[in-house]
């Protein structure tokens, strides 16, 4: 439940009345467990908090300073030091822990969980995951947003990383529908934009784009290490090594698991840069070749998507002229729920004189139009 405070004008100078408006919003879940409460754990756990997406948020992690972390900073409601029947009770469950451990983490959670709970997983490598979880832990479907930082721990979660990501889902063959659709309209709300493809494809995808850069990153700071002018080197180094090599600067236990975990399609990945590496060596020699290389690797660079983070992702938005009257918020939603249009996201804009304003976002924009003739029928200003 949201309590929305309206200032009314004062009759007199030294007075000042307040009306009420109560917006009830019923979160996606009731109790919400975070299994390895560090950056990506932490930061579901804050954008699930910040979207009213749970009524109570626990965390479980074997680290003692990180769970003291997580109530400190206010990213969980209470937290657990071992596993036990609280587990049953939730009504989703997310394994956030290294990548080296979820296997054998999901498995001893499976030992507490209800047979309701949705579980899903944050790790970067997919196939061994969803393959050993599938069918031991109930209404489990894998997952991964690519989203992360080179730095680690709950101090460093915000709910800004999952904004406008692409959040991977990879279902198998045996994953229960409404599981996967739940965690659809999971990912949905908090943000995010799910993409759904088979497991493999994905280990095989993320080699490429991020497990082969995280070794490239580690061979160039060992080749610096290495060089016997190690002082000049590192004196020199300019923006350019140090943003090729920021991903050498995260955790090296958990980047040492992810690679690892992923070592077969990263061995192909590897055999195909080799490849790339010996054309490059031979086009020392033919400068027109090189620079036309060059100029396709400028135009791939140069066609990446830019993905802004933001605190609100971008949706289908309008915007409804409100009067200075209670029962305003509570007007507006009720039209709107009662002819089954889904609010994404709810934001009071201002409260003036003359009225206020309230923003709402919607999925797509065939409801956000639906929106706007329910509203403006029942004499609203629209925009």
């Amino acid at each position: 439940m949201i309590i929305f405070l309206n200032p009314v004008l004062p009759i007199a100078p030294s007075s000042q009345t307040w009306t009420c408006d109560i917006f009830m919003m019923k979160p996606l879940f009731g109790k919400v467990g975070i299994f390895g409460i560090g950056l990506l754990g932490g930061s579901v756990a804050l954008g699930m908090r910040e979207r009213f997406l749970a009524e109570e948020i626990h965390a479980y992690d074997p680290d003692p300073g990180a769970l003291e972390d997580a109530l400190a900073l206010q990213v969980v409601d209470k937290v657990h030091a071992s596993l036990g029947d609280w587990v049953s009770e939730l009504d989703l469950g997310v394994l956030a822990a290294p990548v080296g451990v979820l296997v054998n983490e999901g498995q001893k959670l499976a030992r507490f969980s209800g047979p309701h709970t949705l579980w899903t997983d944050v790790g970067s490598v997919k196939g061994p995951v969803v393959e050993a979880l599938t069918g031991v832990l109930p209404n489990f479907v894998g997952s991964h947003p690519m989203a992360g930082s080179e730095k680690a721990g709950v101090e460093a979660a915000h709910a800004g990383l999952l904004q406008n990501a692409v959040w991977v889902i990879t279902p198998h063959g045996n994953t229960d529908p409404t599981a996967l659709s739940k965690l659809r309209d999971l990912v949905q709300n908090l943000g995010a934009y799910p993409l759904e493809i088979p497991p493999a494809l994905h280990d095989r995808l993320v080699a490429r784009i991020s497990h082969l850069p995280y070794l490239l990153a580690v061979g160039l700071n060992r080749l610096v290490a290495q060089d016997p002018h190690q002082d000049l080197l590192m004196f020199l180094a300019a923006g350019g090594f140090r943003d090729l090599t920021r991903v050498a600067s995260g955790s090296p236990r958990m980047s040492r698991d992810m690679v690892v975990a992923n070592k077969e399609a990263l061995r192909e990945a590897i055999e195909d840069l080799r490849a790339v590496m010996l054309e490059l060596e031979n086009q020392l020699e033919a400068p027109e070749a090189l620079l036309e290389t060059a100029l396709e690797a400028k135009r791939t660079r140069d066609s990446l998507p830019i993905v802004k983070r933001s605190l609100l992702p971008v949706m289908n938005e309008l915007v409804v002229q409100v009067p200075d009257k209670p029962g305003q918020i509570a007007t507006v939603s009720t039209a709107l729920g009662n002819a089954g249009v889904n609010i994404k996201n709810f934001e009071v804009l201002a409260i003036r004189d003359e009225g206020g304003a309230i923003r709402m976002g919607f999925a797509t924009p065939e409801e956000r139009e639906e929106a706007r003739q329910i509203l403006e029928g029942i004499g609203y200003k629209v925009r």
